[in-house]
């Protein structure tokens, strides 16, 4: 294997790492609350079961990790590709803040707050991302969609929990 490729492997092991990572300490705040807090809350009809968002957020932190890979290799010394990099570490802490206060501290209303803040900052990461590269966009468009619904979620959440 040559250097460059070894290089490349590395680097989007390392990508989807830190992403992953962040979704194991969301989980920290969010485990505990799944069979007690978040059980005892009434739901809308179209809550997946809890078994559902374990696989599904693995996958999403490992496009995510992908993506950021594909635009920090098209040159970190590029404005437009440090910006989207930051952007997207803003979104990733704002993801992580959201298991912080929705499932650590029980508030559906203080979440609501978060989540709104992450969609925006993972619409605008997308943007920037599609604008760098069309591949690394696309890899977002999942995620993407999958916070729209965890908005929905959310809000629901809170409208049915007063």
């Amino acid at each position: 294997m040559n250097q460059s490729r070894a290089r490349d492997i590395l680097g989007i092991l390392v990508s989807v790492f830190v992403c992953e990572l962040a979704g194991l300490v969301g989980s920290v705040f969010t485990t505990p609350a799944i069979s007690t807090w978040y059980a005892s809350l009434k739901k809308p009809f179209f809550t997946p079961p809890s078994w559902v968002f374990a696989p599904v957020w693995v996958t999403l932190y490992a496009l995510m990790g992908i993506s950021l890979y594909v635009v920090w290799k098209k040159d970190i010394g590029r404005r437009d590709v440090r910006r989207a990099v930051g952007l997207f570490g803003i979104q990733l802490a704002l993801n992580v803040l959201w298991s912080v206060v929705f499932f650590g501290m029980q508030s559906p209303l203080y979440g609501l707050v978060i989540i709104v803040l992450l969609w925006i900052a993972l619409l605008a990461t997308t943007v920037l991302f599609y604008r760098i590269s069309k591949t690394a966009g696309i890899l977002l468009v999942p995620y993407f969609l999958w916070g729209s619904f965890a908005s929905v979620l959310n809000f629901s959440i809170l409208v049915l929990n007063p």
